[in-house]
């Protein structure tokens, strides 16, 4: 078959996307406005994700900031453009608040056809996409929201498993953007070292590393605004019971740290099969267990200031909930408290109400993102929303 060069240059491209090259444009994008959340607006949207229900400690609300299909991780831009990846569909979205009134005016889809494009960061004025195996950049995209490029692939050699392949991203103090490869299994000890670990390469795409081990999957991590040192969430492994393990909140202050997958979990208890002859104390402990099977995903470092000041640097976490528990646990925002030194001096609910005493779900959060006014943003895929708490006192 005869294709001609226009068409050979994208066929790479479209085949890390998982797609056939006759049969998909990269530019397959639209933008759809969506009306502006007035005082009425709000409170049906208040009813209709029953955020009466949501539990916060006095002084803060919660209200929708926007409707995003399948809502999962986010990033910002300098201009104040929310953009948001999804896992069960294709598309990437960004959603913009042109009168800064703290409510979404418009959702565009900057990118659609793509592998999972659960991860988005921003850099330089591109947007990058985490796809299952392959990392994507949008160029310009701020000033081209209703008309988007073509994405362009920076990198296209990470595991095509799509069991724990879905990917957060984020750049790092180091310019250099991180991602994560989960384990392609509930528990395994795979031969390939990429695997169960935290990369990082070049915004261009070169310099492939493996930073880190021993992490079985990880969908969220931030640097602390002082120490400049990832940390980051990690699920445990299923089937050793209701109430073990744990996940955990991680960090590792330098490179090659390995925190014990799939030899030990939660810093304390040695794998039943894979534990044998293994020693936990050989591993890099949690700076925090979570709860067991709470799915936490993204965390970030609250930076802003519309908080109050003992919410500065601690960490807020996005408790996505457990799928096979007898009892579910999950389903809220967490807050780990941390002192000067960075150890963990508490861990307790911050927003909680999407699981209902009657095991009814409301909502699952996804990701936190703290904006430039000191709000904070969750993502819901459940509802398909993003939420915004604020603090007003009282």
């Amino acid at each position: 078959m005869l294709l001609i060069p226009s068409l050979l240059k994208n066929v790479a491209l479209l085949a890390c996307l998982g797609l056939h090259p006759l049969l998909y444009s990269c530019n397959n994008s639209s933008s759809k406005t969506v009306s502006k959340l007035g005082d009425e607006d709000s409170l049906s949207f208040q009813k209709k994700y029953k955020l009466d229900k949501i539990k916060l400690p006095p002084g803060f609300s919660i209200s929708v900031y926007a409707e995003v299909p399948d809502a999962r991780s986010m990033t910002l831009s300098p201009s104040g453009v929310l953009y948001v990846g999804n896992r069960s569909g294709n598309k990437v979205y960004a959603v913009t608040d042109e009168n800064k009134d703290g409510k979404g005016d418009k959702i565009y889809t900057v990118a659609s056809g793509l592998n999972t494009p659960n991860g988005v960061a921003f850099k330089d004025g591109n947007l990058f996409v985490g796809c299952i195996s392959t990392i994507l950049r949008i160029n310009d995209i701020d000033k081209q929201l209703a008309n988007p490029p073509k994405p362009v692939v920076v990198y296209d050699k990470y595991p095509t498993e799509t069991h724990h392949g879905w990917k957060f991203i984020a750049f790092g103090p180091d310019g250099k953007l991180y991602v994560p490869v989960g384990a392609p299994c509930n528990n395994c000890d795979k031969s390939n070292p990429i695997y169960a670990s935290i990369t990082r390469i070049n915004s261009d795409g070169t310099g492939m590393e493996i930073f880190a081990r021993g992490i079985r999957n990880t969908v969220g991590f931030s640097w602390h605004p002082q120490t400049k040192n990832i940390w980051f969430t990690e699920n445990g492994r299923d089937n050793l019971g209701n109430d073990v393990p744990g996940d955990e909140l991680n960090t590792a202050p330098s490179s090659g740290m390995h925190f014990g997958y799939p030899y030990c979990h939660q810093g304390n208890i040695p794998d039943p099969e894979f534990g044998k002859n293994k020693s936990c104390s050989d591993y890099t402990p949690p700076v925090q267990v979570l709860g067991p099977h709470v799915a936490a995903l993204g965390m970030r470092f609250y930076t802003g200031s519309m908080f109050p000041e003992n919410y500065t640097n601690q960490v807020f976490l996005a408790e996505h909930g457990s799928w096979n528990r007898n009892v579910p646990i999950g389903y809220r925002v967490s807050l780990v408290k941390l002192d000067a030194a960075g150890k963990a001096l508490s861990y307790a609910p911050f927003a909680e109400g999407w699981l209902q005493p009657d095991g009814t779900v409301l909502g699952r959060p996804v990701d936190v993102l703290v904006m430039p006014d000191g709000a904070l943003l969750v993502s819901d895929d459940y509802n398909g929303a993003v939420y915004r708490i604020v603090y007003r006192g009282g």
